[in-house]
């Protein structure tokens, strides 16, 4: 069981209590609360736009796919690219973010497509 407060009765901050199940490990102790001394750590970069980027990525490559045109899918990524290239450039963990983005968005895309292929345009009988 996890109990998770914020704030008093045990002390500022937060506090998390782990209860193990009957023969399992033993809780864990409350974590200390936020050293509020402590400089903040600089904020993460969001690269702005992903998500209306990430679906019209998507439904540029299903209707490439269906549409039997594989070099649209290469222009897609191509665009994608060199428009964040600036933002990538400076910031690894974003670039990182990003290529797992667009990777995990193709393997989407391709699911789906594949999908309408075989269920909508090409049905089983």
């Amino acid at each position: 069981m996890l109990d998770l407060r914020i704030g008093p009765p045990g002390g500022p901050g937060l506090q998390v209590h782990a209860e193990a199940p009957a023969g399992g490990p033993e809780p864990q102790a409350a974590a200390p609360g936020p050293d509020l001394g402590a400089p903040a750590a600089p904020p993460e970069t969001v690269l702005r736009g992903g998500l209306l980027i990430g679906m019209l990525e998507r439904l540029a490559v299903v209707t490439a796919i269906l549409a039997s045109e594989p070099v649209a899918i290469a222009y897609v990524v191509a665009i994608k690219g060199l428009g964040r290239y600036a933002e990538l450039k400076e910031t690894p963990a974003a670039a990182e973010r990003f290529i797992i983005g667009t990777l995990t968005s193709m393997l989407w895309a391709v699911g789906v497509a594949v999908a309408v292929r075989i269920f909508v345009l090409d049905p089983i009988t």
